[in-house]
């Protein structure tokens, strides 16, 4: 899979870093620019693994959630229109876990803007692995200063 974004080109606009940084490659981009598809490689190195769960590693369904909203940010923040914002999580809905995600797994997500308003957005995600649904949701954003 051929990637548009890589991790170098990522942290130039992407304000996250380890260990919340939770997106590794952008994949695409849709002509529009209203979605994209990101990948999380998931590796039993993750800080997060040492306590979910011992004997039984689990990535956090928060922390899929988070992956998803990075993807969106990227998508965003790629764009000069963009800089110097942050985003902000302001609401989370819709949300359904339906696979575990585990250390080796390869974690797809695809993110599509429903509507922006201003500083005020709403998207939609979900995140696969290996072709199954794991986690999707619906999630309003805000973009702040970066200097606040």
């Amino acid at each position: 899979m051929a990637y548009l974004f890589n991790i170098e080109k990522i942290c130039e606009f992407l304000p996250h870093r380890f260990p919340m940084l939770l997106v590794d490659r952008i994949v695409s981009v849709a002509d529009d620019g209203k979605s994209c598809r990101g990948l999380k490689n998931v590796t039993i190195n993750e800080p997060f693994f040492q306590g979910h769960y011992p004997g039984k590693p689990i990535m956090p369904g928060v922390l899929i959630l988070e992956s998803m909203a990075q993807v969106g940010a990227a998508l965003f923040l790629s764009k000069p229109e963009y800089n110097g914002k942050i985003p902000l999580i302001g609401a989370l809905d819709e949300i359904k876990f339906k696979r575990m995600v585990v250390p080796g797994d390869q974690l797809i997500m695809d993110v599509e803007i429903i509507w922006i308003r201003g500083p005020i957005g709403r998207m939609r995600g979900v995140a696969t692995v290996d072709g199954e649904i794991a986690a999707s949701m619906q999630m309003t954003f805000k973009w702040a200063d970066k200097d606040l």
